[in-house]
């Protein structure tokens, strides 16, 4: 064969690609995407307010999946945060003959409600399923 003299004890045409490389690379490629694929197949449903409705002494927030609320107090304030995606609220509500406002308003990745009244707050919250929604009471009461 033409070109096959030996030089210097080697041969002059290269060696035979070794493919473990590209198999190896192909592989690992192949595993990261097949678990992106099934990571996203099982991430949980996000967290989403739907709906606000305002009663007597109490707010009702309605969500698509339960929600896990982190109760605050600050001065008075009745503030409760919750890692949900919604629009920016705000509205009043009456508590024992008298008036508070209330806002939602997004604070980094977190929903804050917050409630104002001229006296300090006392909340209590409970989660509840009803009709495949979930329902957040905040009940309230001016101490």
């Amino acid at each position: 064969m033409r070109g096959s003299e030996c030089e210097g004890q080697q041969h002059s045409t290269d060696p035979r690609p070794r493919p473990w490389a590209r198999v190896i690379a192909s592989l690992a490629l192949f595993g990261l995407l097949l678990g992106l694929m099934f990571g996203r197949m099982f991430q949980p449903e996000p967290l989403w307010l739907k709906q606000v409705e305002v009663r007597e002494g109490a707010l009702e927030l309605w969500f698509n999946v339960e929600p896990v609320p982190r109760e605050e107090h600050a001065a008075g304030v009745f503030n409760l945060r919750l890692q949900s995606f919604g629009r920016e609220q705000q509205g009043q509500l009456q508590l024992q003959g008298r008036l508070a406002n209330w806002r939602l308003q997004r604070e980094r990745k977190d929903l804050l409600l917050r409630v104002v009244a001229a006296r300090p707050l006392r909340g209590e919250w409970r989660a509840e399923e009803v009709d495949g929604r979930w329902r957040l009471t905040v009940s309230l009461e001016q101490e």
